[in-house]
């Protein structure tokens, strides 16, 4: 295997979270789940719960993958068998927790659609969106971190 930083074999450090796959896929994951944060933060939030559980899950991503992202930045990991394995895990779970989420956030804002307001309704469609998109990318990521993980 070649000692380049692009290949899916190596882990990065510093910079190159920006320029390996799948690590490349870790401001895109804050971006839109962010998106779905600030979303949702946004509207009215009846009923609570499905509502909190979404929140939940954006925020708890969004503060695990910074922290992730920052781990790698910094060069935080030594055992490259053990942080692939981790980082297919850790992928894995926020997709289904996002996934989870999504199916919850689309069931109440197509029960909601015709008792809220128009501005309401666009937030929750744009948050459903958005939220599909971090499931799709936090998906994605899981994948590539598979095969990275066996290709130690």
């Amino acid at each position: 295997m070649a000692s380049s930083s692009t290949t899916m074999g190596n882990l990065p450090r510093g910079i190159g979270i920006c320029t390996t796959i799948p690590d490349i896929l870790y401001l895109p994951e804050l971006i839109f789940g962010g998106l779905v944060w600030i979303l949702v933060a946004c509207t009215l939030v009846v009923p609570a719960n499905p509502q909190g559980w979404v929140m939940f899950v954006s925020v708890f991503c969004f503060i695990m993958t910074f922290t992730w992202m920052l781990v790698f930045a910094c060069g935080g990991h030594h055992n490259r068998g053990s942080w692939a394995a981790a980082d297919f895990v850790y992928h894995g779970v926020a997709a289904f927790f996002y996934l989870s989420a999504s199916v919850a956030l689309a069931k109440v804002t197509l029960e909601k659609k015709a008792e809220s307001n128009l501005q309401n309704y666009r937030l929750d469609i744009s948050a459903v969106v958005f939220s599909y998109v971090a499931t799709l990318l936090y998906f994605i990521h899981t994948v590539l971190s598979a095969i990275r993980w066996k290709t130690f």
